[in-house]
């Protein structure tokens, strides 16, 4: 039996979508706080049983008769709260006796324990010192965080802008990440390993040519001196700064095929209605 933890969310049902396609129904447990919220999983044949990351003792039960449990990491962004909840998560399974763990990390997590890495970093120890076996699937940052419906504006407007210093990006799209957790919780020979995945390395200069090629309307690429506001200019920051240019075929290796081109992922994306005038106001 495989239960999935955190199984509500975007990734996590990604995660089981790919489940169903690899194994029975009734062979995949999803634990998640609001059981209401998968209905449709239930009308599926997937067990849902209720799993809280704050309250440990509904995740004992969830795991109960887990062989692979896949641990997905926690939404919250406190870290000291996050690293409680991953470790009463890591406790519960060890209690119940799951056969092993398969935990969504992330890049640099094994050697950077302050900053985004911090409750990674604490996760995978504490997974160490459970003597669970276990699996790490550190993921990048996911694609959609740059590729996303917001291309439509940039083909309207006939220019893409950014400040990145066209500097190398290794996202991967959240679908080839599900697709990589489902085969590492289905398959032999992952128990053991750390996989440090990265999708295919792109530019904005390359991003502005494949929406000219995609869309056939001329995108003109331009370089902004200073950082957008918020989350996004933060995310600029660290690709200006060289963060996000590592590359490994890891992700290649597990998925048996090379992840999503940028082409594919901004074809996918044109593909897709524009959004309203009115939603992109309430967004």
């Amino acid at each position: 039996m495989i239960a999935v933890s955190a199984a509500s969310g975007a990734f996590g049902r990604l995660v089981v979508d790919h489940l169903l396609a690899r194994c029975p129904a009734e062979e995949v447990v999803v634990a998640v706080r609001a059981p209401d919220r998968v209905a449709d999983l239930a009308a599926r044949g997937v067990q849902v049983r209720r799993g809280d990351y704050d309250v440990p003792d509904t995740l004992r039960t969830a795991f109960e008769n887990a062989d692979r449990l896949l641990l997905i990491s926690s939404p919250e962004l406190d870290s000291a709260r996050r690293i409680r909840q991953h470790q009463g998560a890591i406790e519960a399974a060890r209690a119940v006796g799951v056969g092993a763990v398969v935990y969504t990390s992330f890049l640099d997590a094994d050697t950077q324990a302050e900053g985004i890495t911090e409750a990674h970093h604490a996760t995978e120890r504490a997974l160490r010192a459970s003597g669970l076996p276990h699996t790490l699937l550190r993921h990048p940052f996911y694609s959609e965080a740059f590729l996303n419906s917001g291309l439509h504006a940039a083909v309207a407007s006939g220019a893409l802008d950014d400040a990145t210093g066209a500097r190398g990006i290794n996202t991967a799209s959240r679908a080839d990440l599900a697709e990589a957790a489902a085969r590492v919780l289905t398959e032999e020979g992952h128990l053991g390993r750390a996989y440090d995945f990265t999708g295919t390395s792109w530019t904005y200069p390359q991003l502005a040519q494949v929406l000219t090629r995609v869309s056939g309307t001329p995108v003109l690429h331009r370089v902004r001196d200073s950082l957008t506001t918020g989350a996004q200019g933060w995310l600029e920051a660290q690709v200006r700064g060289g963060v996000l240019e590592r590359q490994t075929d890891d992700l290649h290796r597990v998925l048996g095929h090379p992840p999503t081109t940028l082409d594919r992922a901004v074809a996918d994306i044109l593909a897709r209605p524009a959004p309203s005038s009115d939603a992109a106001e309430q967004a």
